[in-house]
């Protein structure tokens, strides 16, 4: 199946948008309401209407992107609130684009893709994310459709593919999840390890005196 470009438009074009809950969703909503610095670099792949990118931006976030395939549910958005920034909303691939944040808010994206993309997926989140940046959402713990979006799974299966990037990934079951989705979801938080710091030459230095005093009381 060609889940491309025109796939979604075709879905938003026949309100054939299941996934919209007209609102953001809760574990989504309440991880930014505890979220303290307004000047993080948040990315929302695959954000549809992007309803969490509003409410962050109506709580004063203004370098929140998203980035979807097409640029029919950005319309939406901007009804809503046309003040966000619209170079903040992307219309391309998410395996394509380029770019640093402190945080990618996962929600419903990871399901939308192809199985067969989900080690990319994971590569690319780890990419995209600053050192010390953390991937943050909601995945369906669930077993659902095989051959067609939403894709399921559950956290046996998910917990080895990100431990390749993220090896301090936690999932848990998500307790504030939407009625529907109920029991059916997980938390996930995957943060980026700190890029490895060079030590300082003077703490270098310091560091081989003591080598070479040590090597002398040995002899």
């Amino acid at each position: 199946m060609d889940m491309g470009r025109a796939f979604w438009e075709e879905r938003y074009d026949s309100k054939d948008t299941g996934w919209d809950i007209g609102g953001p969703s809760t574990p989504l909503k309440e991880y930014i309401d505890q979220l303290a610095n307004t000047e993080l670099h948040i990315l929302i792949p695959g954000g549809g209407r992007a309803y969490e990118a509003e409410y962050a931006h109506r709580l004063g976030y203004r370098n929140v992107h998203v980035i979807d395939l097409t640029d029919a549910p950005f319309r939406d958005l901007l009804a809503r609130c046309p003040d966000f920034p619209k170079e903040h909303l992307i219309v391309g691939d998410l395996f394509e684009h380029e770019g640093r944040y402190d945080r990618i808010l996962e929600q419903t994206f990871f399901c939308a893709i192809h199985p067969t993309l989900r080690e990319r997926y994971v590569e690319r989140m780890h990419a995209l994310l600053r050192p010390g940046g953390k991937l943050v959402g909601v995945l369906f713990d669930a077993p659902l459709n095989t051959d067609r979006p939403p894709f399921g799974g559950d956290r046996e299966e998910y917990l080895p593919l990100f431990r390749t990037h993220f090896p301090k990934v936690t999932m848990e079951r998500c307790h504030n999840s939407i009625a529907p989705r109920a029991g059916r979801e997980c938390w996930l938080h995957a943060p980026r390890d700190e890029e490895y710091a060079p030590i300082p030459c003077t703490l270098y230095v310091r560091l081989e005196e003591a080598a070479t005093l040590q090597q002398v009381v040995d002899l």
